[in-house]
This record gives C-alpha cells, sequence and structure tokens, in this order.
C-alpha cells in the first residue's frame, strides 16, 4: 500500500552479508524484530563505513515483543528507532491507497542463499503473486480458516507465497520463535494446526524426534507441503506412518516457490507405502498457475523422451516466473536463453508425465564416464537405520576419474568414534544391496552437515572437505 517493495531478510545471515543486501537493494526502511535489531544495527554501520562519507541511514522501526527480553527494546529505542505500533500511529487512516498500476510492477525482492557467490535478488511481480497465492490453496485443498503453522520461514522465498494465501483464506498464523519438533507437536496439540510448510531437514528432525517431545497419535491428520530439497522416500514413509499427509512440490525463488506438485493419483492408494513414498518423492507436474514446464536437452534445447531415464535440465516459462535478477543482466541473459528459464536441476521425465529431479548440473557424479546422480545414493543412505542425515559429492578417484563420497550425520547415540570405520564398510555394504556397484560410495566420513541459512546443506563445502581428503587410491 505504501508503494515499496519488501525484502524480507534472512535473520540467519551475518552482518557483513545482510550490509551487501540493504546496500544492493538501497533499502529505505529497515524494520528488525527487537531480538534481531543489533544484526541490523551491524550491518547498517558495516555500510556506513563502505560508504566514505555518504551514507544516509534508512528509517530504523523496531518490533517489540513482550515474550523478548525488555532490554533489548529500550536499547533499540535508545539508539533512536521507532516503535512498530508508534510508526503505525503516525499514519492516515484515511489515506486511501491505489493499488498497482501494472500488475508487472514488483512486489518483492529475494536474494537467493548465494552458495557460490554474492546472493542474487530475485525480482517478483504483482501478478506471480497473486497468481501462486490462490494457486497454492487450490493445489493443497486448504479452506476458509485453516489454521497454518509458521515452520517454513517467511523470508525464504517469501513463506512460498502462503504470507498473501492465508489473508485470502481468513486464515490463521501461528508463529514460532524457534522451529523445533517439539514445538510443532505442541502447536498441532494445543491450537489444531491443519497445515504447515518445511523443508525436509525439518521433517527428518520430526521423524526423529524424541518421544519426550512428541503429542501422538495426532488429533487429526495434518497436511504438510515439503520442498526446498529432493525428500528421501524414507523420510515421507516415515511422516504418513506417524499419521501427516505429505504433499511434494518443487520451486525455486525465481519461481515464488513450489511451481510443481506430485500430485496423488487415486491408484497409489492400494499400493504398499514404501512404493507410495517412492512415487511421492518425485516432483510431479507443474502447478495451475505456471504456464510451461518442461525438462530439455543441454545439447539440443529439445525435450526429452518420456522415458524415465533420459536427463536433460528442468526450464519453466509463464506468469510464475521472476522478472529477473536485480542489476544482473548478465545472469538475467543466461537463465533465460531461449525463452525459458532454466532452473539448474537435471532431471528426467517418467512415462506418465511426472518430472523427477536427479540432481543439480554442478552435483552429478561422472565416474568411469558414467552419471551417477547424488540424489539417488543420498535416498539408499537415509534408508540405514543409522543415518539421521546423509550427503553425497564426487571425490577424486585414482582409478575412476571421480567416485562417490558419502558424509553422513549418526543418529544420537548409535556408535563412538572407535566403531566408525567399521560402521562406514556397513554402510558401503548396505549400499550394495540397494544400488549398482559403480554407485557404492567408496568413502564415508562422519559428522555434522554443514548447511545455509535457509537450512539447506552446503554442498560446496562439502566438495571442498572431499577435495582435501585427496583422491580415493587404486
Amino acid at each position: 500500500m505504501s508503494g515499496a517493495v519488501i525484502n524480507p531478510v534472512n535473520i540467519r545471515l551475518n552482518a557483513s552479508t545482510v550490509a551487501f543486501l540493504l546496500g544492493h537493494s538501497q533499502s529505505a526502511v529497515v524494520i528488525a524484530d527487537q531480538e534481531f535489531f543489533t544484526l541490523a544495527e551491524d550491518s547498517l554501520k558495516i555500510m556506513k563505513e563502505k560508504s566514505q562519507g555518504n551514507f544516509k541511514p534508512p528509517l530504523l522501526v523496531v518490533v517489540a515483543d513482550e515474550s523478548c527480553d525488555p532490554k533489548t527494546l529500550r536499547y533499540a529505542l535508545g539508539q533512536g528507532a521507532i516503535e512498530y505500533e508508534k510508526f503505525l500511529e503516525s499514519g492516515d487512516p484515511e489515506f486511501s491507497w491505489k493499488p498497482p498500476q501494472d500488475e508487472w510492477q514488483s512486489i518483492a525482492l529475494n536474494y537467493t542463499s548465494g552458495t557460490t557467490a554474492s546472493p542474487k535478488g530475485v525480482v517478483l511481480h504483482h501478478r506471480g503473486a497473486y497468481l501462486m497465492s490462490l494457486s497454492n490453496p487450490l493445489i493443497w485443498g486448504m479452506n476458509e480458516g485453516a489454521i497454518y503453522l509458521w515452520t517454513l520461514p517467511m523470508f525464504h522465498c517469501n513463506g512460498w507465497c502462503f504470507t498473501w494465501a492465508l489473508a485470502a483464506l481468513c486464515g490463521t498464523n501461528i508463529c514460532l520463535r524457534q522451529v523445533t519438533a517439539k514445538g510443532v507437536y505442541s502447536a498441532i496439540a494445543k491450537y489444531g494446526v491443519t497445515h504447515f510448510c518445511a523443508a525436509p531437514v525439518v521433517l527428518n528432525s520430526i521423524v526423529n524426534a524424541p518421544s519426550e517431545d512428541t503429542i501422538l497419535p495426532l488429533p487429526h491428520v495434518v497436511q504438510v507441503m515439503t520442498a526446498g530439497a529432493a525428500p528421501p522416500p524414507a523420510v515421507l514413509f516415515a511422516m504418513s506412518q506417524k499419521g501427516f499427509r505429505v504433499t511434494h512440490t518443487y520451486g525455486l525463488s525465481e519461481t515464488y516457490g513450489p511451481s510443481t506438485v506430485c500430485a496423488w493419483k487415486p491408484e497409489w492408494d492400494s499400493l504398499p507405502p514404501e512404493t507410495q513414498a517412492r512415487l511421492n518423492a518425485r516432483q510431479g507436474v507443474r502447478y495451475i498457475g505456471l504456464e510451461g514446464l518442461d525438462v530439455i536437452s543441454s545439447q539440443t534445447g529439445q525435450p526429452v523422451a518420456a522415458d524415465g531415464k533420459t536427463i536433460g535440465e528442468i526450464v519453466m516459462r509463464g506468469n510464475l516466473v521472476m522478472k529477473g535478477y536485480l542489476k544482473n543482466p548478465k545472469a538475467n541473459e543466461e537463465t533465460f536463453a531461449n525463452g525459458w528459464f532454466h532452473s539448474g536441476d537435471l532431471g528426467v521425465k517418467h512415462p506418465d508425465g511426472y518430472i523427477e529431479i536427479k540432481d543439480r548440473s554442478k552435483d552429478i557424479i561422472i565416474s568411469g564416464g558414467e552419471n551417477i546422480s547424488s540424489v539417488e545414493v543420498e535416498n539408499s543412505l537415509y534408508l540405514h537405520p543409522a543415518v539421521l542425515e546423509a550427503s553425497v559429492v564426487a571425490r577424486a578417484d585414482e582409478r575412476w576419474g571421480e567416485s562417490p563420497c558419502a558424509f553422513v550425520t549418526l543418529k544420537p547415540g548409535v556408535a563412538d568414534k572407535s566403531k566408525e570405520q567399521e560402521l562406514g564398510e556397513e554402510i558401503m555394504q548396505f549400499c550394495r544391496s540397494k544400488m549398482p556397484a559403480y554407485w557404492v560410495p567408496k568413502s564415508v566420513v562422519f559428522g555434522p552437515l554443514p548447511k545455509t541459512a535457509t537450512g539447506k546443506i552446503q554442498k560446496h563445502i562439502l566438495r571442498g572437505r572431499a577435495k582435501e581428503l585427496g583422491p580415493v587410491k587404486l
């Protein structure tokens, strides 16, 4: 209504990255929750130091919360910030707001995780946000009065546009300061939560929560939408066993969040649960609001055969695609080559038209000239009873050029340090029973996995670690 563009900033970023975002976007107003006020303040200090004397500070607004330490609010007000409610009082209640003159006008700016370089600013328009806000409830069967739990951050792709969808539905928003399995189970029991969205890493914590943190059986079926990474079938299976109904979607910041859905087919109801989970792990068919979705050959640019085997790049086009990256013509030219938005994800098209991701283009492992999908190897690792989290990257190999290297986090209390070698060999043996021999990881490394601020596993860091390990010897 103010005619501004919203840029939700990831609270887990450090001050120098936030300073980059605020500077790159030329932010005029910064609104910060009192818990994160010092992050905003530190970021503005960095901007001022870099500006060489021509820094114009943005208007600084602090949101008070009774559940937080009052000292942080007093500090913020002492630094000249305006309290949010006071700021609202300064407005004109009779103000006659005008809708955008054109649906192509920008509504939001979201920065990508920036795992390889500076984050890119994704510019979204009103039309796309509007269509996604209506597509989500239709596809998910959400009705008026839905009770929605915010486990997905609102700074992650505008909460996949559910911020606006819930307003359209007169839904109830339940917010958490920290996302924990205990918090999720408590909210379902206490507030009657009907829906929540979460990346697979959050689902993994829900299914592996200790019994004292869970409230089971669930009082009703809870609808869960997952995206953000390919969910392992083992995690989908465990969620359905606990009474959650998982809708699997896929998309990117550049496509307003989910742009495909693994639409459930009635004939799957009679299949064994493990088969259902495997079918539901596919990325599926296009959202109703998306005009075009395909898997194309990187050589010819033509659609690949729907044989479930031929790998190509997943591409999209239509109103559910961003305007482009802010101040980045080179990236725009590459990403919109030949009239498609190029996702950078590699996948196949099945005979039923459902697409399935096999890897990010930079994550595919080429061993002895054969392509290995790191996602498929990870899915098998998740089936091992001792594995909590797994990520697979390429490691140099004297014989094969490169081979899969598995980084694994074990479930609590599984094994001590002295048993790791044994367990590593057992995991490799387990993989041999599940996949072609050349897919089996040649090395297993134990320990916590590095994650981005949005909870995605940072494969570029793991690739660096694999490089430090040196090649697998003959």
